[in-house]
């Protein structure tokens, strides 16, 4: 068939599938977002490596409609710290965010400070192109773009792991900042900032539980006991 490929995966044995799954949940439900970073140098190479792991998410249409800024100089790591704190301060006491928000946000120890962005050795952004243009100038559609945008963000965080490497998914609001300081075109918005970098050693995390499995999923029609 014109435009096609066969598709023929390894059809792996029952428990070897068990396996895989049982050992990828287990270095999954390790992930932690992280707020304390080592200044230890990461290979630009694995950085490459996630965004490419990340292009492999599904997509509208297939338009793949990210982009993925990569930073590593120190001069633009500062500036998107001071923009980045500028508008959370905004957020945090200028009354930005309702009282319910800052209490939900309290167990998790934020705040406006954001002295990581300067810390590691990488910040990636990832941009929603909300509209494709051709090589002659010319708008076309894209379809899906935020759910595009956020599987491929899913797949670099889950790649960024595998590296054990570590990031947070950083939304400073807004992010407008991020398109005229990393001169985006007027067809991209900024969708997730990650610092990635290893973990500091001064690192901890909130002692948080994940929701059990009979609390985000449901079997539909449902099973009857016995």
């Amino acid at each position: 068939m014109s435009g096609f490929t066969p598709y023929r995966p390894e059809r792996l044995p029952v428990d070897e599938m068990h396996r895989r799954a049982e050992a990828f949940h287990q270095s999954m439900d390790s992930r932690r977002s992280v707020r304390y970073f080592s200044d230890d140098p990461v290979p630009r190479e694995l950085i490459d490596r996630a965004i490419a792991t990340a292009s492999t998410a599904p997509s509208g249409a297939h338009r793949q409609p990210w982009t993925f800024v990569v930073i590593g100089d120190p001069e633009t790591k500062r500036r998107i710290r001071e923009a980045a704190e500028a508008e959370e301060r905004e957020n945090y006491e200028g009354g930005r965010l309702p009282p319910d928000w800052l209490e939900a946000l309290a167990p998790l120890g934020t705040d406006w400070h954001k002295p990581y962005l300067e810390t590691v050795p990488w910040i990636v952004v990832a941009f929603e192109q909300r509209y494709g243009v051709d090589p002659d100038g010319n708008r076309f559609k894209n379809y899906y773009v935020k759910e595009s945008v956020g599987l491929a963000c899913g797949l670099f965080v889950a790649a960024v792991h595998q590296m054990g490497l570590v990031t947070l998914t950083h939304t400073p609001s807004p992010m407008a900042f991020l398109t005229k300081l990393l001169e985006r075109p007027d067809n991209e918005r900024p969708f997730i900032l990650f610092p990635v970098g290893y973990p500091g050693d001064d690192c901890v995390v909130p002692d948080l539980q994940r929701k059990p499995l009979d609390d985000v999923m449901v079997t539909f029609p449902p099973e009857e006991d016995g």
